[in-house]
């Protein structure tokens, strides 16, 4: 019996993430939770956020044995992958944004990251600047708002475009040719942010290179079908696709997205 892989974020963005990896690994199972309940995680306190994370993430993990996890969040990732690591005896992967790939991409010089403030914010990100692109001229851009309107899209609800183009107006100003999607929310907001930004400006996220990583450690680690004996709960048998949220409903187009994404089950988590 295949162990299902268990994506994390606080929202619907690290479907994404999932997409890539389905890709690779079609025939796995998968489980997807997203903590909506507190949901931007950029603008909670960081002991706050990690406690959180760590708390749903290892019981969740525990609950269906899972193979490995991906924190399909780049906030949390930078604040939670060691405590995470310390009480997981699975692997633990995170996102980190796309900077090193942008960086050898451009041919102007000239790169963009879009993420949410507390990811522009953090030192983390500005030490892989650092590392990566110390030879170009980063031009960095916060948004939480950009987070709802995905949040809005999955959910069904008719976007306000020319808002984003407001948001989206320093970026055109700022003559970038290749843009890091920071924040796993954004590339379901794709085709919008290439109609306004046009052609010219490559969208770059981390999706693929995570999808390469979890298909490396499944390989060579032998993880996914080790199921040990009595792990699962009772009524917790495996399934292909199941999502847990955390608030205590979401709204009906959101459930409908999940399902014709293909998620047989979707229900509130409980621990």
């Amino acid at each position: 019996m295949s162990r299902p892989i268990l994506v994390f974020d606080s929202g619907i963005g690290g479907l994404s993430v999932l997409s890539e990896i389905r890709k690779l690994l079609p025939d796995n199972d998968y489980c997807y939770l997203f903590d909506n309940a507190r949901l931007p995680y950029g603008e909670l306190a960081e002991d706050v956020l990690v406690e959180g994370c760590v708390a749903l993430v290892k019981a969740a993990a525990s609950k269906i044995d899972a193979a490995l996890v991906v924190i399909a969040c780049n906030t949390a990732s930078t604040l939670v992958l060691p405590a995470l690591r310390a009480v997981l005896s699975i692997p633990v992967v995170g996102v980190v944004p796309a900077i090193k790939p942008a960086a050898a991409q451009t041919q102007t010089g000239h790169i963009g990251l879009l993420a949410t403030p507390g990811t522009v914010r953090r030192s983390y990100t500005h030490e892989l600047v650092e590392r990566f692109a110390s030879h170009c001229k980063v031009h960095m851009f916060g948004s939480s708002e950009l987070v709802a309107m995905a949040e809005q899209k999955m959910a069904g609800i008719e976007l306000d475009m020319q808002r984003m183009q407001d948001i989206l107006q320093p970026i055109r100003d700022s003559h970038i040719d290749a843009l890091v999607l920071g924040c796993t929310h954004f590339p379901l907001l794709g085709a919008e942010l290439q109609l306004i930004l046009g052609e010219k400006v490559a969208l770059i996220d981390s999706g693929e290179a995570i999808a390469n990583r979890v298909v490396h450690l499944i390989a060579n680690e032998g993880i996914s079908d080790r199921t040990q004996p009595g792990s699962l709960q009772t009524g917790e048998a495996q399934i292909k696709m199941r999502a847990w949220y955390t608030t205590p409903s979401i709204l009906p187009g959101l459930m409908l997205s999940l399902e014709r994404y293909g998620f047989t089950q979707v229900s509130r988590f409980s621990a």
